[in-house]
């Protein structure tokens, strides 16, 4: 396959085919990456990817967006020592570049949302408000949302279990956890309710990750698996057959027992 290193707002094509499986989560590239289709007898399948645990899936009938955050900020010291942009605190208020959402996505039926954590919902309050997607995420993202003033209707609060038919589509919701971060110190229980004031805009650091999911999202006759960290319980998976399989794959998961093997 021929790679091309576009800009930022520029899509990297690429062909793919069923049975190939996609690294979703990774630090690289400030480019997106995008396949013309995946072919079979029923509608193909078009990805596009925008960094992170970023992507835009389409049929042809329903686009559907994965932890969109085409504004890749960086925050916390981390970054590419080339990218020269401001460097944001995670006590700062969170921030999305529009001009760059709007030259990447102009349309949207749906959203998921694998967990809470900045990197990705931050840019999913401008894009529902922009599209009127359907946002599917945990209580913690429906209260962040809520806060941005995304309408009650949009909103579908989920915890794992739920197999949900929509026109066109639909979505299973798998239990999943979160990347065993910080040499596997990293452990958050906390979670936002109806119970939790939160008023917007918020700090980059109040998207705490209130629970963590995978999505089987079935188009037509293909099942896409999606997972959001490196990490999954190995019991949720078991019996699903996804076409293809948009997989966590950083280091993270070598601090985990024979991570690829059982997955």
């Amino acid at each position: 396959m021929a790679f091309r290193h576009p800009d930022r707002a520029t899509p990297l094509i690429f062909c793919i085919a069923l049975t190939l499986v996609f690294a979703a989560v990774g630090p690289p590239a400030d480019a997106t990456a995008q396949s013309p289709s995946v072919v079979n007898d029923s509608s193909p399948l078009e990805f596009t990817y925008f960094g992170a645990a970023g992507w835009k899936i389409s049929d042809g009938k329903v686009v559907v967006l994965i932890d969109p955050w085409p504004s890749r900020l960086k925050y916390g010291g981390g970054g590419h020592p080339d990218d020269d942009r401001p460097d944001f605190a995670r006590t700062d208020v969170a921030w999305s570049d529009t001009t760059l959402i709007d030259s990447l996505i102009t349309e949207a039926d749906f959203i998921l949302v694998h967990h809470s954590h900045f990197d990705h919902l931050g840019d999913v309050p401008y894009i529902a408000q922009k599209t009127g997607a359907k946002v599917i995420g945990t209580e913690t993202a429906v209260m962040i949302l809520r806060a941005y003033g995304i309408p009650s209707d949009q909103l579908y609060a989920v915890g794992g279990g739920e197999d949900y038919q929509f026109e066109d589509f639909s979505v299973r919701v798998v239990p999943a956890i979160h990347s065993a971060l910080n040499e596997k110190h990293y452990h958050d229980t906390r979670r936002y309710d109806e119970t939790t004031e939160l008023e917007a805009p918020l700090r980059i650091d109040q998207f705490i990750e209130g629970g963590s999911l995978s999505f089987l999202a079935r188009f037509d006759r293909h099942e896409v698996l999606t997972m959001g960290s490196m990490n999954f319980i190995e019991r949720e998976f078991e019996g699903l057959e996804p076409d293809i399989l948009l997989a966590g794959i950083n280091g993270s998961r070598l601090g985990l027992y024979d991570y690829d093997r059982r997955l």
